[in-house]
């Protein structure tokens, strides 16, 4: 038995450290985001998903419903006012 590296062929060398990093400053945006209180958006996902799991439980996929409802709960959630009125 050989003590010491061994060599899988065909792998790659190991990266240098700054590669990463120096990569993901390439990508930054400056683009503006839309406001986070405009809630039409939430709105209508959430009569999405509420629409895809009511189609759903007139399949008989109860799993797939409760799947749909849970992404509903979701937006529902996002569109109510934050306590702290942010």
């Amino acid at each position: 038995m050989q003590n010491g590296p061994t060599t899988i062929p065909g792998a790659r060398p190991p990266r240098p450290a700054g590669s990463y990093a120096a990569r993901s400053k390439r990508w930054t945006s400056n683009a503006v985001r839309p406001d986070s209180n405009n809630s039409q958006n939430a709105q209508r996902s959430y009569e999405r998903y509420l629409a895809l799991a009511r189609a759903e439980v007139q399949l008989g996929n109860t799993v797939g419903a409760e799947n749909y409802y849970q992404h509903a709960e979701h937006y529902f959630r996002s569109m109510r006012p934050d306590p702290d009125g942010n």
